[in-house]
């Protein structure tokens, strides 16, 4: 009997461990275990207020993957009968959780008659660990399927944090069951905050709509703020509905506001092993299922989830690592899409262009230089920059309403706008990125110590 109060006592106090840490907002976020970082400047007032989605529960706690006294592992179950989505990194030395969960994506039936899990880690990215990447993401996988009553095939993982070093797995089990125990539709903002590495505040953004008199909900969270030049994703992102949604246009739906989201943002233009987005729809809402991305119901649908998308992606720019400025480039008159993409990121990934903005010098030459070296075509006599409104060179040559006091004051904003009209077609593209400062510096110089 006393063995059997003592295990009670254990398990209550291993629950509220892993409950803890849920709250609204937060002051600083811990960088590496150690010294906590200021929240960046450019970060929005408060978390939002997720709203439930009905069939989706959270839970979160500290595994201590890492380091101890930090929420570093979260669960996410999924109801049966639900669908799922997602995109993921196509870099070529991607982790082990990436390649499992586009194996189990792939071989998917569609709506499913059983349940879905999502168990995110911080601390260790599984990346570059060989075979025992693999199997500590099988051992993951099964001791999740075994704690919801789910097939392990159903069960997607991902790992972030540094790469190179062997998962402690056993830790992550230890805690799936506790909790599994205390999992909260409610939590979704205690679940934001254990996915956090470097990040300085947690990233969640909501929409609704309604879809044949019936309303809907989108809710997400997403990481990130280092190691950003998506290609397929953005570091990590969850995202989940109540809509009814076939997988086939749901997946549409998903891949094409990538596209524009989460592909259309960079940090530093290095590419994350680790890159996931996942998507759910419950079907809970209660309407007729949307069966084609081009229906009507799906265009709308789309279009708030790429409002969610574009929230998520903009706030991993706010929190870039060291970033005081949010930028947006925005390439038109391109001779394609091609090469407007090519300009915009060339400019938003040049150190030179970065840490001019960071210097607040409105230094126009290397907006040409980048444009320059993009690979693009582009004719010097039919280039236009802007900086905001401010016409800085036109004609192949800087503009005679060029005023150096104007354009220096302009980029004392905390958000500006490079505009670059190419004047050779119809092409366009914009690209969000940040500045480059010292802080980046001192954040990845010290990341493992």
């Amino acid at each position: 009997m006393a063995k059997a109060k003592d295990d009670k006592k254990k398990k209550a106090k291993s629950k509220d461990k892993a409950e803890k840490g849920a709250g609204k907002k937060i002051k600083v976020a811990k960088s590496a275990g150690k010294a906590p970082l200021k929240v960046s400047p450019l970060a929005p007032a408060s978390f939002p207020d997720l709203p439930v989605i009905d069939g989706v529960r959270f839970a979160a706690g500290e595994a201590g993957v890492r380091y101890l006294n930090r929420t570093d592992v979260m669960l996410a179950e999924i109801a049966a009968g639900s669908t799922v989505a997602g995109v993921f990194t196509r870099s070529a030395t991607r982790s082990a959780a990436v390649l499992d969960g586009q194996a189990k994506l792939a071989a998917l039936p569609g709506r499913s008659k059983k349940g879905f899990a999502i168990v995110v880690n911080s601390g260790n990215a599984n990346t570059f660990t060989g075979a025992r990447g693999a199997s500590d993401v099988a051992v993951i996988c099964e001791a999740a399927a075994t704690a919801l009553k789910i097939p392990a095939g159903h069960v997607f993982t991902s790992s972030t944090g540094v790469i190179g070093e062997p998962l402690p797995a056993e830790k992550i089990t230890a805690i799936l069951p506790v909790l599994a125990d205390g999992l909260d539709a409610g939590k979704a903002a205690v679940a934001a905050r254990a996915i956090m590495t470097t990040d300085t505040f947690p990233k969640g953004a909501v929409a609704e709509l309604d879809i044949a008199g019936k309303p809907v909900k989108i809710a997400g969270f997403a990481k990130g703020s280092g190691m950003i030049a998506p290609d397929m994703a953005t570091m990590l992102g969850y995202i989940f509905t109540d809509a009814a949604i076939t997988q086939d246009a749901l997946q549409a739906m998903l891949s094409a506001t990538t596209k524009t989201s989460f592909n259309a943002v960079t940090v530093d233009s290095d590419t994350s092993t680790s890159d996931t987005v996942l998507m759910a729809a419950t079907g809970r809402a209660n309407h007729a299922p949307i069966t084609s991305a081009k229906s009507r119901e799906g265009r709308a649908f789309a279009a708030a989830l790429g409002a969610v998308m574009r929230d998520l992606a903009l706030q991993i720019v706010r929190d870039g690592e060291g970033a005081t400025k949010l930028v947006e480039v925005r390439v038109t008159g391109a001779k394609s899409a091609r090469d407007a993409d090519r300009v915009a990121r060339s400019i938003a990934n040049s150190p030179l262009v970065k840490t001019a903005i960071a210097g607040e010098d409105p230094n126009w030459g290397r907006i040409v230089m980048a444009v320059g070296k993009s690979g693009a075509v582009a004719d010097r006599d039919l280039l236009t920059i802007r900086f905001g409104d401010l016409v800085v060179a036109e004609k192949g040559w800087r503009s005679e309403t060029y005023s150096e006091a104007d354009c220096a004051a302009y980029m004392k904003g905390q958000e500006l706008v490079i505009g670059v009209d190419m004047g050779l077609g119809k092409g366009a593209a914009t690209i969000w990125t940040c500045d480059l400062t010292h802080a980046y510096i001192d954040i990845n110089a010290d990341y493992r110590s």
